[in-house]
């Protein structure tokens, strides 16, 4: 690939409309509902779902937002996609697509799940939303689902559906008391990590969830049509200031939900959920869901790793050596400023080159640094983070090497 194109940066701008024909492609980036409050600073955007999603404001930096989310409490319009599945048969067809075993979700619940193709590798993830016995909304990662769903359904009485519901994430540890100020009746009663509520914040019934990506306390607001979005996000907004809340892109998750072992796309392209450090989550057996009969063969063994990278920053790709000679692929990349190093999600070609390896890596800087393989999550092992479980407010950075 010709190196003009490898040193510029792509992105979408918003820009003034002006007085020309319609653009036939346009429904292709759709903005959040909210989009508006980005504006004034400038934003650039990437596409998620064909949604549009804040990667820079110029008001905040990437430290700045990773230490918001750590230490206060952060508003993120998100691209994230919620597709409805309904009818009599609805759990039986989301058995059949879905990897994990759908009955044990109750009404009122979440659960992560992924799809897979036939075989065995992951489509695509997302957090799975039980709205009744007959009723879910798969609010999926990035990619293209709703043709596959079609495809499978077969006789069953199912309908798939674009509900138009966009969702937006409030985190870090005062988004709880964000919730608190915020709602106008009495706080969730149960309310705890994956359950569903719904709310009414300024007048308007409002589903929220338990749930988000940054694998610190929060929880997630879903905008229906029928609800004014702008009376709903300018409440949160208001009730945000107290705690000092700033508006986020992308880069307040990315060293986060590395450190938290999160997978992204780029994490599991090409993998089974074994080889992507999922295996644990199969519900093997459930029979009959897609991808199963390949699961059954395939190797179980774990490539997915995390890595600490001695100042600097990973470049992604196939850049992991080790003896001379390439041994693995940076799949996420970025800076941790609370470690004061590197971090990465990796997928080794031998998995037994797991955590405690020290390897070289290159770097986005265009030198090669040394690292070391390491377990995900790199640190909160029994999730009291993301439970608001103890103090796990950091009071600032704690070096992985001191």
């Amino acid at each position: 690939m010709l190196n003009t194109i490898l040193r510029c940066r792509y992105t979408i701008k918003a820009l003034p409309v002006e007085d020309r024909r319609p653009i036939e492609l346009s429904d292709t980036m759709k903005p959040h509902p909210l989009s508006y409050m980005e504006l004034p600073f400038d934003p650039e955007y990437s596409l998620y779902n064909q949604r549009m999603t804040p990667e820079r404001l110029n008001n905040v930096t990437d430290d700045e937002q990773y230490w918001a989310v750590r230490q206060k409490v952060i508003f993120r319009n998100t691209g994230e996609f919620p597709v409805e599945i309904s009818g009599p048969d609805a759990e039986a067809f989301a058995n059949h697509v879905f990897a994990r075993d759908v009955s044990r979700v109750k009404v009122g619940r979440c659960s992560y799940n992924f799809v897979l193709y036939h075989d065995g590798t992951i489509i695509t993830d997302g957090v799975l939303l039980r709205l009744a016995d007959d009723k879910f909304w798969m609010t999926q990662a990035d990619g293209e689902l709703t043709k596959w769903y079609k495809a499978h359904l077969g006789d069953l009485d199912v309908t798939i559906s674009d509900p138009d519901v966009w969702v937006t994430q409030i985190q870090g540890p005062e988004s709880m008391n964000v919730l608190r100020d915020v709602i106008d009746g009495e706080f969730p009663d149960p309310w705890r990590y994956f359950d569903i509520a719904e709310v009414t914040i300024a007048g308007e019934p409002v589903i929220i969830t338990r749930t988000g990506f940054s694998n610190e306390l929060g929880w997630e607001f879903y905008l229906r049509p029928e609800n004014c979005a702008e009376k709903i996000g300018e409440a949160i907004w208001q009730a945000g200031q107290a705690y000092s809340m700033i508006l986020t892109g992308t880069p307040v998750f990315r060293a986060r939900r590395i450190e938290a072992g999160l997978l992204s796309q780029a994490d599991f392209v090409g993998c089974t959920p074994y080889k992507a450090g999922l295996g644990h989550l199969l519900h093997m057996d459930k029979t009959g869901f897609i991808g199963r009969k390949a699961l059954q063969t395939a190797d179980t063994r774990s490539h997915t790793f995390g890595l600490r990278v001695r100042g600097g920053t990973a470049r992604r790709g196939r850049t992991i050596m080790l003896g001379g000679k390439m041994v693995g692929d940076v799949a996420s990349s970025s800076w941790s400023p609370y470690q004061e190093c590197g971090v990465a999600i990796v997928q080794m070609d031998d998995p037994d080159m797991g955590p405690g390896t020290d390897v070289s890596v290159q770097c986005i800087d265009g030198s090669t640094y040394s690292a070391q393989i390491c377990s995900l999550p790199m640190y909160d092992e029994a999730g009291d983070i993301v439970r608001g479980r103890g103090n796990t407010v950091p009071a600032g950075p704690e070096p992985w090497e001191k």
